[in-house]
C-alpha cells in the first residue's frame, strides 16, 4: 500500500510539475498585433527567433493594418500592438486602451510605377506626382484597409489638394487588402501604388514596377509599440508583454532592428531615444 501511495505521489507530482512547466511558457507567449508591412518585409521572421532567444519569449504575430491591428488591441485579443500612424496611437492611448506608447523605428514610404511612367511622375515631390496622375487619371492601387500606409496615402492626396472621394474613378482602385497584395496587383496592372520602402525591398515579384518618388520629408514613416492597458482587459500579459516592448527599445533590440538588410540595405532605422518620434 505504501509503495502504491509512493509511485501515486510521484506521478502527481510529475503531472503538476508538467501543468506548471505548461502555464509558465504560456505566460512567455504573447499576441502582437502588427503591420503588414513588418512581415512582409520580414523583419519579424528576423526578429522573432533573437527575441526568442535572448528573452524566452514567444511571439505570435496578427498582421493586419494599422487601423485594425488597434481594434483588435481594443477588443483585448492581443498584449502588444506594434504600428506605424501616429495619430491613430495617440488616440488609443486617449482612449485608455494603451499603456505609453515607444518608438522603435523609422524608415519611409515610396511611390511606386511602371518604369514606363506614363504619368510622368519620376523624381517630383510626391504632392505634384499625385496630382499627375489624378488629371491623367493613371491607374492607382489603394490598400483601402485603414492601415498607416492607407491613411498616409488618403492624408497625401488631400495635401495634394485632390478629394479623392469626389474624384476617384475608374483608374482608383481600392483592394482592402495588404501591402504584397498591393504590390502584386500593381505589378500585373502596371499601376502606381504607395508602399513602405522596407516591403517594397523585400518584394520579389516587381515586374515592370521601380520607385519613381522618393526622399520627400513628407513620406516618413514611424513605428511605435504599445503594451495593451490590463486595467481594460485583464487578461493582457503584461509582464511578458512590456518585457518584449522593452527588448525592442533596448540598444540590444535596436541593433537588431538596424542589422536586417536585404541585398545589403537597411529596411529600418532605430530611433526609441528620439523623444519626438
Amino acid at each position: 500500500m505504501n509503495r502504491w501511495l509512493s509511485s501515486f505521489r510521484t506521478v502527481t507530482v510529475a503531472v503538476l510539475t508538467l501543468l506548471s512547466a505548461q502555464a509558465s511558457a504560456q505566460d512567455q507567449s504573447i499576441v502582437v498585433a502588427s503591420t503588414t508591412s513588418t512581415q512582409d518585409s520580414g523583419l519579424f521572421g528576423y526578429l522573432l527567433p533573437i527575441v526568442r532567444q535572448t528573452t524566452g519569449i514567444e511571439v505570435k504575430v496578427l498582421a493586419q493594418g494599422t487601423g485594425q491591428a488597434l481594434d483588435t488591441a481594443r477588443r483585448g485579443d492581443a498584449d502588444v500592438v506594434f504600428v506605424h500612424a501616429k495619430s491613430a496611437e495617440e488616440k488609443f492611448l486617449a482612449e485608455g486602451f494603451g499603456v505609453k506608447r515607444y518608438p522603435v523605428m523609422y524608415n519611409d514610404f515610396v511611390v511606386i510605377g511602371p518604369k514606363s511612367d506614363p504619368a510622368g511622375i519620376k523624381g517630383k515631390d510626391v504632392l505634384t506626382a499625385l496630382q499627375m496622375i489624378r488629371t491623367k487619371a493613371a491607374p492607382f492601387v489603394s490598400r483601402g484597409d485603414r492601415s498607416g500606409t492607407n491613411l498616409a496615402e488618403l492624408a497625401l492626396w488631400k495635401d495634394a489638394g485632390v478629394d479623392i472621394a469626389k474624384d476617384r474613378g475608374p483608374w482608383y482602385k481600392e483592394i482592402g487588402q495588404g501591402m504584397g497584395a498591393a504590390l502584386n496587383i500593381a505589378s500585373a496592372s502596371n499601376a502606381y501604388v504607395l508602399s513602405d520602402r522596407g516591403t517594397w525591398l523585400a518584394f520579389r515579384n516587381r515586374g515592370d514596377l521601380a520607385i519613381l518618388v522618393e526622399g520627400d520629408k513628407r513620406l516618413f514613416n514611424q513605428y511605435g509599440v504599445m503594451l495593451v492597458n490590463p486595467a481594460k482587459h485583464p487578461t493582457v500579459k503584461k509582464d511578458a508583454g512590456q518585457r518584449f516592448i522593452d527588448w525592442l527599445v533596448s540598444p540590444e533590440g535596436q541593433n537588431a532592428i538596424a542589422g536586417y538588410k536585404i541585398n545589403g540595405r537597411q529596411l529600418f532605422y532605430p530611433n526609441a531615444n528620439d523623444p519626438n518620434a
